[in-house]
C-alpha cells in the first residue's frame, strides 16, 4: 500500500498545523516564559536561516500541512522576520503569527501583503505597572496602542493571557469586558510547567474558575467547537467580541491534537511537552532527506501531554518534568 503523504501518529491523530519558531530572542523578559534576565541562548550558526526555514516548510506543506504558525521568543524582533512571511506567503496555507505586539505596527503593511489575516497578541495584563511587573519591561502603551491598530485595520485578534493565581486573576472581566465592544478574541491560557518558570498547581487557576469567575458578572453561552480545538470558546451576551479557555492542566485537549513544533534551531518537538526532539537542521544542512526523520517524531508522540505528567495539577511534581524553558521552544 502506497504510504500516505500526510503525518501521522501512532493513535491515529492526523498533523496539519506547524509551529515555527523564528527566534529564541524577545524583547521582553516575561518570568514564565524567560525566568531569568539573561539565558544561554543558542549561537547565531544554530538558528535556522531564512532559506532553511522555508525548505522545511516546504517539505511540511508537501506531507499535508495546511497552517502555520510563526512565533518566538518574539518573531518580529528578528531582521529578517519580514522576508520570512513573504517567503512562507506563497505556500497554499493558513500563515499567521504570534507576537508580543510591541513591534505589530512595523509589520502591518507585511502582513497585508502575505495575506496573515489571524494575529494573536501576548498580553497577561491591562494595568501598565503590572505588566512592567510581569514583563519587566514599560512596554504596555505600545502592546495597547498595536492592538487597536490591527482591529483598525480589520485584523483577527487573539489575546492571549496566561491566568495565575494571586497575579492576574483579578483581571478576569476586565479581560471579558473589552469584547463589549470589541471584536476581540480573548484566550485564558492555564499557567503550565516548563524550565526554570517556579511552576506550580498552587499557582494554576483552572478552566472552571475562569468561567465561575466571568459567571459573577456576565452571563454567556458556548461556542461551536471547531476541529482540532484547543480552546473552549465562548461569548457573553450582546458582545462583539469573545472569550475561550486553553485549559491545558486541567482538561487537556491531547486526543485531537494536530500540532508539531519546530524550535529556532531546527528540532521537531512533537508536543510542547515532549522529552525528545528531532534535529531536522543538522540533516537538512548536509542535504540529507528529512521526511522519514518527520515521519517518526510524529509517529513516536506520546497520547497525552508528552508523556510526562497527568491527573490531579496540586499533585503533579514540576521538578520531574524534562523540558526546555518556554522560550526556547517557541509559542
Amino acid at each position: 500500500m502506497e504510504q500516505s503523504r500526510e503525518l501521522y501518529d501512532s493513535i491515529g491523530r492526523r498533523h496539519d498545523y506547524l509551529r515555527i519558531s523564528l527566534t529564541p530572542h524577545c524583547n521582553l523578559r516575561c518570568f514564565y516564559c524567560m525566568p531569568d534576565e539573561d539565558y544561554d541562548a543558542p549561537p547565531a550558526e544554530a538558528i535556522m536561516r531564512a532559506d532553511e526555514i522555508d525548505a522545511i516548510a516546504n517539505t511540511f506543506v508537501r506531507l499535508g500541512v495546511k497552517k502555520i504558525r510563526l512565533t518566538g521568543g518574539e518573531p518580529l524582533v528578528r531582521k529578517d522576520a519580514a522576508d520570512i512571511i513573504h517567503r512562507l506567503s506563497k505556500y497554499d496555507i493558513n500563515l499567521a503569527i504570534t507576537s508580543n505586539g510591541t513591534r505589530v505596527h512595523h509589520f502591518i503593511e507585511t502582513f497585508k501583503n502575505a495575506n496573515i489575516r489571524s494575529i494573536n497578541i501576548s498580553l497577561d495584563t491591562l494595568q501598565a505597572a503590572r505588566f512592567e511587573m510581569i514583563t519587566r519591561r514599560n512596554q504596555f502603551e505600545q502592546v495597547w496602542q498595536n492592538i487597536q491598530l490591527l482591529l483598525e485595520h480589520d485584523f483577527h485578534v487573539k489575546m492571549n493571557v496566561v491566568v495565575m493565581k494571586g497575579i492576574n486573576d483579578n483581571e478576569i472581566n476586565d479581560f471579558i469586558a473589552l469584547t463589549k465592544d470589541l471584536q476581540l478574541h480573548i484566550r485564558f491560557i492555564e499557567f503550565m510547567p516548563f524550565d526554570g518558570n517556579h511552576w506550580s498547581g498552587q499557582k494554576v487557576f483552572g478552566w472552571q474558575q475562569i468561567l465561575e469567575t466571568v459567571s459573577q458578572e456576565y452571563d454567556y453561552y458556548s461556542l461551536t467547537p471547531h476541529q482540532n480545538d484547543t480552546a473552549k470558546s465562548y461569548q457573553a451576551y450582546n458582545h462583539a467580541g469573545t472569550f475561550a479557555v486553553i485549559s491545558t492542566m486541567t482538561a487537556p485537549f491531547c486526543s485531537t491534537c494536530n500540532r508539531i513544533r519546530l524550535t529556532a534551531d531546527g528540532k521537531l518537538k512533537n508536543c510542547l511537552f515532549s522529552k525528545t526532539e528531532t534535529d531536522l537542521l543538522t540533516p537538512l544542512r548536509k542535504g540529507e532527506d528529512i521526511e522519514s526523520l518527520i515521519r517518526q517524531c510524529i509517529w513516536d508522540k506520546a497520547p497525552a501531554l508528552g508523556g510526562q505528567f497527568a491527573g490531579i495539577v496540586e499533585q503533579i511534581d514540576a521538578t520531574e518534568i524534562k523540558n526546555r524553558i518556554k522560550i526556547a521552544i517557541g509559542g
